[in-house]
């Protein structure tokens, strides 16, 4: 609908696709989801490569509207960094908000598929924090997480992942 009225999004410079999640959804006591959304934060940083060419950004754009806050050597670290920062909202994932986090990476984009996988994959990566520790999210390979993916929940984000060969557990 949106392309028969002749609507953008793809071909601006500005326009990106962002997803808020809420902080509740990170669990019910505030050190659980503080915990949670510090392993989102680490997450993001430890496969910013990755997730950039996911994006669908060029370096410059993403740099301008979605910067990085920079990785450390723990968790709690990288949160904290990211927390104290005063970057504002034109960040990766911004913690501006009070209610949500808002993942601002991604380009955006009208075409279906390209919306759907990058909800799945911004719920793979809110379940990764909620499932696996401090520890575990710091040592996971962006192998590891992509063959971790149940194509039965995630279709979406397997196809797109291999259309930008993101995707390296098949031959």
């Amino acid at each position: 609908k949106a392309l028969e009225m002749d609507y953008r999004s793809h071909p601006t410079n500005t326009c990106g696709l962002h997803i808020h999640v809420n902080r509740s959804a990170f669990g019910c006591r505030y050190e659980e989801i503080e915990a949670a959304i510090g392993r989102v934060i680490h997450f993001v940083e430890l496969h910013w490569n990755e997730l950039l060419r996911f994006s669908r950004r060029t370096e410059s754009n993403i740099n301008r509207w979605a910067s990085r806050y920079g990785i450390t050597s723990t968790v709690r670290e990288t949160y904290d960094k990211a927390k104290n920062s005063n970057l504002g909202r034109y960040v990766a994932v911004n913690l501006e908000n009070d209610d949500t986090i808002e993942f601002r990476m991604f380009r955006g984009t009208l075409k279906v598929n390209t919306i759907l996988a990058t909800l799945e994959l911004v719920d793979l990566i809110c379940q990764y924090a909620m499932t696996f520790d401090d520890e575990e999210i710091a040592k996971v390979s962006w192998t590891e997480f992509v063959e971790g993916i149940d194509e039965e929940f995630y279709p979406e984000l397997i196809t797109y992942l291999k259309e930008r060969r993101l995707y390296i557990n098949e031959p």
